[in-house]
């Protein structure tokens, strides 16, 4: 495991390269996109584990404004999703990564999206996982308990032990951005359309910021499997909640012929 700084116009990203054991890895890496809230460092072990289960070398990066990265310039703007095309293409460049796998949780996967439809040249396959392809009052109000939740003792100091200082602008960016005027009819549509490559589409059975209508939506609008992946007893975090089970989803797909 390796951590490494990409530079950009706004800031220093934060990155960590994970190999399969001591080797280099075989077939594209996989990038990690992810959520709201999260960091590089709230994957935990699941970088790791998919590194080993696929042979692939796996990457994950905090966006700008989180984790270990630099703050974020300002309020978060309401086009977060297709701005953070740039700061990957700035991962891209610095990583030297010809080819691709993109896989995002939650927020993250409308970004690993976006991407894979404007990185047609390199993205070899997608994966979404729990996440939202429309604005469903599931997701608002799902935003708002949680929002409640923060206040309650020691809440915030846990999101502060991955964002420091930063903690209080993530929470603002993701409950205000999706209460706003603009995410009211937002879709993930128009980006949806521009995929290339094989798509996966995966979501918990009881995830409780996204109905089951989100990820049929990106299945139907993607090429790939026309039926998304449901995993049982599962909720928004399937990562942390039954990461066996993700990844034994998600090994079959990436060793398809079609997105080899």
């Amino acid at each position: 495991m390796r951590e490494v700084r990409i530079d950009t116009p706004s800031g220093a990203l934060h990155a960590r390269r994970c190999r399969p054991g001591d080797a280099e890895g075989k077939g594209s890496p996989i990038v990690l996109m992810h959520d709201s809230l999260g960091c590089v460092a709230l994957w935990r072990d699941f970088p790791a584990r998919l590194a080993e289960a696929t042979g692939r070398e796996v990457i994950a990066y905090d966006r700008l404004g989180y984790g270990r990265s630099a703050p974020y310039p300002g309020p978060q703007p309401t086009d977060f999703i297709e701005e953070e095309t740039a700061s990957f293409g700035a991962v891209r460049e610095q990583l030297a990564l010809e080819r691709f796998v993109m896989l995002g949780h939650s927020v993250g996967g409308c970004m690993a999206a976006e991407i894979a439809a404007c990185h047609t040249d390199g993205c070899e396959a997608l994966v979404t996982v729990a996440a939202q392809a429309f604005t469903e009052p599931r997701t608002l109000a799902g935003i708002r308990e949680a929002e409640r939740g923060f206040a309650e003792p020691g809440r915030m100091a846990r999101l502060e032990k991955h964002h420091g200082h930063k903690a209080g602008w993530v929470l603002e960016a993701w409950v205000e951005t999706w209460h706003s005027a603009p995410f009211a009819h937002w879709t993930l549509d128009a980006s949806l359309a521009g995929v290339r490559c094989p798509t996966l589409a995966i979501h918990g059975e009881h995830d409780e910021f996204g109905s089951l209508a989100q990820p049929r939506r990106i299945a139907s609008l993607t090429p790939g499997p026309a039926e998304p992946t449901i995993l049982p007893d599962c909720g928004h975090v399937p990562h942390r909640e039954c990461p066996e089970r993700l990844i034994d989803a998600i090994r079959p797909f990436l060793t398809a012929p079609t997105s080899a």
